[in-house]
This record gives structure tokens, sequence and C-alpha cells, in this order.
């Protein structure tokens, strides 16, 4: 893990945070607590630990703009998904909806994909069935989990958009197994 990576650790309280140098950030994770990356499979509700390259940033543009940042950022539409079938080609790829396989809508009606980091979880290569569409996301109001994603708050989320890296990583250690 290096220096500059956003890293997810345990709080004093039982929960969690995201460290992105010296801001410690409050986050919340899957329904299924940590999972080791070699054991993730679609749909088990775990956050897979692990370090992840960040990708990209998506947004909706009706609610948020996308600061500025050396990242690549795209705007999320109604007609944005992202495939979570493991029979389709496209799995745990974004696309354009309508879609013909299993997928998950992205503009959603809650806050939790105002701002989407894509993380380089199972995508080089991808592996059909290991785990799809692991973000970085915003948390949405009464939102205490994730469905395996890391989540923290929208304004948070923003700033550390602006302030990442070109070569930007989220760790997950695999010490938080444990906990």
């Amino acid at each position: 893990m290096a220096v500059d990576d956003w890293v997810v650790t345990a709080d004093h309280g039982g929960g969690y945070a995201l460290r992105a140098g010296a801001m410690l950030l409050p986050a919340i994770i899957g329904l299924s607590g940590f999972i080791r990356a070699a054991d993730k499979r679609e749909g088990d509700g775990a956050t897979p630990c692990g370090r992840w390259p960040v990708r990209a940033v998506y947004y909706r543009q009706d609610r948020v703009s996308c600061p500025p940042t050396k990242m690549a950022c795209y705007q999320i539409t109604a007609d944005c998904g992202w495939c979570d079938d493991p029979d389709s080609s496209a799995y745990n790829r974004h696309i354009t909806r309508p879609f013909d396989f299993r997928h998950e809508q992205m503009w959603r009606d809650d806050a939790a994909y105002d701002y989407v980091v894509e993380l380089g979880y199972n995508d080089d290569p991808v592996m059909p069935g290991h785990g799809s569409a692991i973000f970085l996301h915003c948390i949405a109001a009464g939102q205490i989990s994730t469905a395996g994603c890391v989540a923290i708050d929208r304004d948070d989320l923003a700033r550390l958009i602006g302030l990442a890296a070109a070569n930007q990583h989220l760790s997950i250690p695999e010490t938080l197994l444990a906990g």
C-alpha cells in the first residue's frame, strides 16, 4: 500500500473510516463485511480486500458537478447501467440501457450514486461471477451498509475526487477481516 492510497480502516466506535492523507472520513461497507478478493462472489454483499486502482468518476449532473480532477469524469444519465450478469460478455462493465442482461441502474432516486468512483476490482481480467460494480460512492440518507462497495459522505467524496492523484488507489487491508 502506497502512502497516497485512500485506506479503509476500523474506527474506535466499531465502524469504519476512509483515511486519505490527514483526513479520516466515516465510511460504510458491505452488509456482509469484508472478504478476501479470491473468495468474492456476485451478490454476496461483501466488500473485497485488496488494493484497487481508481479508474474513473461518474456523477449526476442534475445534482452535482464533477470537481476539477485528474481522473476521467463521465455524466450518469437515465440510460446508464452496470452489468452484474456473469452470463454477459459485458459483465462488470458500464452498459447503456436498455440492456438484455441483468444490470444495476446507475440513475438512482436516492443520492448514493450522485458521485461514483469506479474501482479496478475484477476488471483486468474480468472473472465472471467474482463480483461487479465495486465502487466508492456516496452514503444515501438512511443507508447503513452497501451491497459490497465503500461509501462516504457526498461532500467528502467530492473533496477526495478533487484531491485524487492520477494513479490513485483505494486499499482495503486484509487485517480488517478479523475486525
